[in-house]
């Protein structure tokens, strides 16, 4: 592994164990406030380097749906077709991740979790109620 993987996949672990627990990791800038899901060294709004790791309730609002029926790639071909969703977390974040089915912008999802060749991924579903 190259050196820029490494501090990338380092860099990454906090949300990918969180995804392990199935928990949804998001980092909060302590100067500004600003939550992002890509995990960075610095704020990508002030440029502050003061991040912390926070766990997200879970819910969140659709923003954009798109369904998928060619897979890009030999280890996403068994999902066929599957629906990929940006939402917005209630803490602020957006985050892409799958989503089930007949899913509409604007609703109100939970975030769910599956594994899929040996990774665990988030696949949102319409909130109950």
């Amino acid at each position: 592994m190259n050196a820029a993987v490494a501090s990338s996949s380092a860099l990454a672990a906090p949300f990918v164990e969180g995804l392990a627990r199935q928990e949804l990791r998001f980092q909060r800038c302590t100067a500004c406030g600003t939550a992002q899901t890509l995990a960075r060294h610095a704020c990508a709004h002030c440029g502050a380097n003061t991040l912390q790791w926070e766990t997200a309730r879970g819910t969140a609002t659709l923003h954009a749906l798109t369904v998928v029926s060619r897979a890009p790639s030999d280890a996403f071909r068994a999902l066929a077709p599957y629906t990929l969703v940006i939402a917005e977390l209630d803490e602020g974040p957006r985050l892409m991740a799958h989503a089930e089915p007949g899913l509409r912008i604007g609703e109100r999802v939970r975030a769910g979790f599956f594994a899929h060749e040996g990774r665990t991924l988030v696949r949102f579903a319409r909130e109950p109620g």
